[in-house]
């Protein structure tokens, strides 16, 4: 294999494609990236055995071959040349390859692309393209509830499936760890009416994400009951899914929770941050809000360290209440509103309570009391 490339061309490549490359692994194959030059492009790979990353990049292919060198070391190299610079890489032998660059040099170990893992897609059965806006906004409007719990496996990703709603179907994205659940939806993409309902994991997720900032237009989704294929631009991301199945969430979606509070989205957040500063890890971060004549009340005790509180005017019909959550996910909820105002409803102390923005709201958030 002999090719030469443009330096900023590699390295975005290589910057999508490493990332799924585990830092320690098992098998030494699966620390490296596969390079393929052929026609005018050289394709990269790298894979977990769960997510296969690929992308191609034009190059002038002087000689054809595949190899396999270290992903996060060539990766290294290629982001500290200089901006512009030109890049030859060129395979001596099996075992070695020469990366080039102006005056600088570097041999880099080779293991063979023989045998390099394929993670086989198979045959999928819904197609569909989606405004990469639109995904990008189901993401993240709900991956902050993802589970890290590894024993509830079906828990740690993102749920997501079709849905009649009315005389539409939509697309919606669930996530929970138990304590607080995210939802968010979107107008269903020609395609996807009939899919089976999905979990993403959470590292595809995370990866998914990264390749949405900044993107615009389509992107290319295909599903399979045991794996989803991303296509944006020239990278294409496939994913095992996770086989599980996800719990029923309108279930303990609360539907006749009564008591709203009305409140200012920014004062409220900053508040809970300032009066969280003194709560206690070891109390779980819990915060009390206690409501009273139109004026709500956030305040912390911890027998170590004082207590806090802060006020705040809200509108709220009864004549008070109080209730308690852990601060960290009730401003990881207040952080997804996009309204300037936000809607909780409460049903009792000990019940959970539905967060959801002002207006007509394409998301809705679920938060679990605590006892405070």
């Amino acid at each position: 294999m002999k090719v030469t490339l443009e330096r900023n061309h590699l390295l975005k490549s290589l910057g999508h494609v490493h990332r799924v490359v585990e830092r320690r692994n098992t098998y030494p194959i699966l620390a490296n990236v596969l390079l393929k030059a052929a026609d005018g492009r050289i394709d990269l790979r790298a894979t977990d055995l769960d997510i296969e990353v690929t992308e191609s990049v034009p190059a002038m292919v002087a000689t054809a071959g595949t190899t396999t060198v270290p992903a996060h070391t060539l990766y290294e190299i290629v982001r500290k040349l200089s901006d512009g610079a030109e890049v030859r890489l060129e395979t001596e032998g099996a075992e070695q390859m020469l990366l080039t660059s102006g005056r600088s040099r570097f041999h880099l170990a080779c293991l063979s692309p023989d045998s390099f893992p394929d993670l086989k897609s198979g045959s999928f059965t819904h197609q569909f393209s989606i405004p990469a806006a639109a995904l990008r906004e189901l993401i993240e409007r709900t991956q902050f509830a993802i589970s890290n719990e590894e024993t509830r496996y079906y828990l740690n990703g993102i749920y997501i499936h079709a849905l009649e709603a009315g005389k539409e179907t939509i697309l919606r994205a669930v996530a929970t760890d138990g304590h607080r659940m995210a939802r968010a939806e979107t107008e269903a993409p020609a395609g996807s009416k009939g899919m089976p309902g999905i979990i993403v994991p959470k590292k595809t997720v995370s990866e998914v994400q990264k390749l949405l900032e900044g993107a615009e237009g389509e992107v290319a989704v295909e599903i399979s009951d045991t794996k989803i294929r991303f296509t944006l631009g020239g990278v294409v991301l496939l994913s095992k899914l996770i086989e599980g199945t996800f719990p029923d969430y309108e279930r303990v979606t609360p539907k006749n929770n009564d008591k709203e509070m009305n409140v200012d989205r920014a004062a409220f957040a900053t508040a809970v941050d300032r009066v969280s500063t003194i709560a206690s890890e070891r109390g779980g971060k819990a915060v009390k809000l206690s409501v009273k004549d139109g004026q709500l009340e956030l305040s912390v005790t911890n027998p170590d360290h004082g207590t806090a509180s802060e006020e705040l005017a809200v509108e709220f019909e009864p004549e008070s209440f109080e209730i308690g959550f852990n601060a960290r996910y009730l401003l990881d909820i207040v952080a997804q509103i996009r309204s300037d105002n936000a809607i909780f409803l409460f049903n009792d102390a000990g019940s959970p309570t539905l967060v959801k923005e002002d207006g007509e709201a394409k998301a809705l958030y679920v938060l679990m009391p605590m006892r405070v």
